[in-house]
């Protein structure tokens, strides 16, 4: 069963919002050097980079922390006796 590109891109993309945004001339100028490299639409490519963005925003605490475990490994933390809780840090 043959379904026309319309029919195709609605049934992929129902849940999909419908946004207005402004580029540069030289981010559309890119974009478009995209589109012809990888044979991608502009709105595919612009979700794509929304995308890895948006995964790159929410850091893994826990593998940061195990990435930045030991980082410090000559760093001197006084112990508790030699803290002045009254005065300010040198």
């Amino acid at each position: 069963m043959w379904l026309a590109p319309a029919v195709l891109y609605t049934a992929m993309y129902m849940s999909s919002t419908r946004t207005q945004i402004y580029l540069t001339n030289d981010q559309r100028r890119r974009l478009d050097e995209l589109m012809v490299e990888r044979g991608a639409s502009l709105a595919q490519l612009v979700r794509e980079a929304l995308d890895a963005y948006l995964a790159v925003q929410k850091p893994d605490l826990e593998a940061a922390l195990a990435e930045t475990f030991g980082a410090l490994p000559d760093l001197e933390v006084p112990s508790r006796d030699e803290w002045d809780r009254g005065r300010p840090p040198r």
